[in-house]
């Protein structure tokens, strides 16, 4: 069993876009870590506070950071973007109230607050292009499309258990408003290429699947009976299975194509929802989870340092390797860059 207490106290975890990377915010700094094989990619630690958010840009050399912890290093209503071939912040974007969650793509800096979402350009000035009310938003939700061709935003709508699905390319042309859950919302997942969008209610039973461009459900999964704060949601790369992570530090991995369960005849609702086919646990409540780029393997990130690999197969069976990413040895006796 790998080690889960050295190392410094972990703030947030966060994945690329690409999910091949991760970057921890800790209360002396942050790091960044390739994905498969784990190995660190880059660090800077701060003498004088701590990160507790930080938010990557594929492999390249930004990452957004907002301090937190007992120790801060900025405000937490700054946005502060970091270039780390220079070592200092290029951008600071600050606030009149808390910022909840940062969103980047190459061309867009995205910023939840508490009812409010806020779009900037991604340049060396940012220009602030739109603001979208929100339903009041302490967990900062909000999901930005990585693609350039599909420039869609997903965040909560004005109405409790809603989603509203914003084009950035023409928000003249307003998608569709979800009617998702009938509870406040707890988590949101986007896919790779922005079509399908996940949603967890604050009551954590459920994950309902919609096609972002007509807002049809498309499928129902059921993680369990008994409620749950759902933390992390993610699809696969190619968009056939949906892993779930949970206060319960259990992570349940659920297929998307149709046909895999067999429902039978004339069952309550309660079955008629899928159920995992397959699923594990970790140390950790909370883990953020995610899939290797193959679709075979899930990954799990605790903030006790604990790196699940769980390898998957079509009947349930699972195979799990843990390390430690905390205690992996420093990229060099400096920092290394972020780009790849």
């Amino acid at each position: 069993m790998a080690n889960s207490r050295a190392g410094p106290a972990v703030l947030s975890i966060a994945l690329n876009q690409s999910h091949d990377c991760f970057v921890c915010g800790l209360v002396d700094g942050f790091r960044v870590f390739n994905c498969l094989p784990l190995q660190p990619k880059a660090a800077h630690a701060f003498e004088d506070g701590g990160v507790g958010q930080a938010e990557m840009l594929f492999r390249c050399n930004y990452v957004a950071l907002v301090g937190g912890g007992k120790n801060p290093k900025w405000p937490a209503n700054k946005v502060m973007i970091w270039d780390d071939s220079k070592k200092k912040c290029v951008i600071e974007l600050p606030f009149k109230s808390e910022v909840r969650r940062v969103r980047l793509r190459r061309d867009r800096i995205v910023v939840a607050l508490d009812s409010r979402t806020v779009v900037y350009t991604f340049t060396k000035s940012p220009q602030q292009l739109h603001v979208f009310k929100t339903c009041d938003n302490p967990k900062g939700l909000c999901e930005l499309c990585p693609e350039v061709e599909n420039s869609i935003l997903v965040l909560p709508g004005i109405e409790k258990g809603h989603v509203q699905i914003r084009n950035l390319a023409d928000t003249r042309k307003s998608g569709p408003v979800i009617s998702a859950h009938t509870t406040n919302l707890a988590c949101i997942s986007l896919n790779r290429s922005g079509t399908l969008i996940a949603t967890a209610s604050v009551k954590g039973t459920l994950v309902r699947v919609f096609d972002t461009a007509t807002g049809k459900q498309q499928c129902e999964l059921r993680r369990g009976s008994n409620d749950a704060a759902i933390t992390c949601i993610n699809f696969s790369p190619n968009s056939e299975f949906l892993c779930v992570s949970s206060d319960k530090a259990t992570v349940h991995i659920f297929s998307l194509m149709a046909g895999d369960v067999d429902k039978g005849g004339f069952m309550p609702k309660y079955f008629n929802s899928t159920w995992s086919f397959a699923k594990f646990t970790v140390e950790s409540p909370g883990s953020v989870c995610t899939f290797s780029d193959d679709s075979k393997s899930v990954l799990a990130i605790c903030h006790d340092g604990t790196f699940y690999r769980c390898r998957f197969g079509s009947k349930g069976e699972t195979e799990m390797t843990i390390q430690n990413y905390l205690t992996l040895p420093s990229t060099s006796p400096g920092h290394a860059s972020a780009a790849d």
